[in-house]
């Protein structure tokens, strides 16, 4: 594995664990911990945020692979966020 490929397995662990933690903070997924959902939306927020700072801090030291991929992990989650936003105002149960 050349130090090109390491990193990019890093980069994309780094993503996928910020996507893991808001998923699970929006109650979208279990907590494997205590095996059961648990929401808490300031926490998803700040997930998210770390991955907008993310990009801004990698802006133009990304690949067009690397970039494609944390745009569209960016999108899904702000969209699941929209989502269980509006359950919350709504008064409706998370998913």
């Amino acid at each position: 594995m050349t130090d090109q490929e390491k990193y990019d397995a890093l980069f994309a662990g780094l993503v996928m664990m910020f996507h893991t933690a808001a998923m699970q903070q929006m109650g979208k997924v279990k907590n494997p911990s205590t095996d059961t959902l648990e929401r808490n939306l300031e926490q998803a927020q700040m997930s998210i945020d770390m991955l907008d700072m993310l990009e801004r801090m990698t802006k133009g030291n990304l690949n067009d692979e690397q970039s494609r991929f944390l745009k569209n992990v960016q999108q899904e989650l702000k969209l699941n966020y929209v989502d269980e936003v509006s359950k919350e105002q709504k008064g409706t149960p998370p998913s």
